[in-house]
């Protein structure tokens, strides 16, 4: 059967030997660097996803409490009506009453304990998931002055253009590899929402997802500028 569900071991897996194979091919560029903080994001996301999707017993417990007292009270006041045969009709309407209003509090607050849960879980979610926006930003910034066109023959630069030490080969797959952390990136946002559905949540990923989409769009953009014998260095290899 097919898994319908992503495996963070397997995105783990990808992330390392992506870091390995830009460490590889490019030992002295700061790309490595980030990609070595995409893996550590990878590994820490076993515990995290562990802490949001974890129930917090003792909010549960709180909040059972909460409402086992509420209907209690209106138990305790149906009894003591039952059982005082002097209390008039108007005297029983104004005990349910206010056995009523105790209920609907009771009730209110152990809603609102319940919620102080999801609250806590969605803000750990979405500081991970904006640690993840920040560093698919960061690679865009490493990607934006890797223009192919600079490699045009008798095309001249200004004092301020960037350094060009890549070949076209070296360019593409320098790209390539900033498309493939995005992709992960991608990934390791989805994993958080596989078990906390929440719909804050899932709209952040969906961002996430579809900036690490455009981006990678944009870079295959150059990618195809270059050709399709820089993509394999001419023998069709690629690494």
């Amino acid at each position: 059967m097919i898994r319908t569900t992503l495996d963070p071991e397997r995105v783990v897996a990808t992330a390392a030997r992506l870091r390995d194979r830009i460490h590889e091919r490019f030992p002295e560029a700061n790309l490595g660097k980030v990609a070595t903080t995409l893996l550590e994001i990878a590994r820490d996301h076993t515990d995290r996803v562990a802490t949001i999707t974890r129930p917090n017993r003792l909010l549960q417990a709180t909040s059972a409490t909460l409402l086992l007292l509420g209907i209690g009270a209106v138990g305790a006041l149906l009894m003591e009506a039952r059982l005082d045969t002097t209390w008039t009709l108007a005297e029983t309407l104004q005990s349910l009453e206010a056995g009523l209003s105790m209920s609907f509090f009771l009730g209110a607050a152990a809603i609102y304990v319940l919620s102080l849960d999801l609250r806590q879980k969605r803000r750990r979610c979405l500081q991970a998931l904006h640690e993840l926006r920040a560093l698919a930003h960061i690679v865009d910034m490493h990607q934006l002055t890797k223009d192919p066109d600079g490699l045009q023959p008798g095309r001249p630069d200004t004092p301020s253009s960037p350094d060009r030490t890549l070949t076209r080969f070296e360019l593409a797959r320098y790209l390539d590899y900033c498309s493939e952390m995005l992709s992960i990136m991608g990934k390791i946002a989805a994993i958080y929402v596989q078990d906390f559905p929440d719909p804050q949540a899932v709209a952040a990923v969906d961002d996430i997802e579809d900036l690490t989409t455009g981006l990678s769009r944009k870079i295959w953009q150059k990618i195809m500028i270059l050709g399709p014998s820089a993509v394999t260095g001419g023998d069709g290899t690629q690494t």
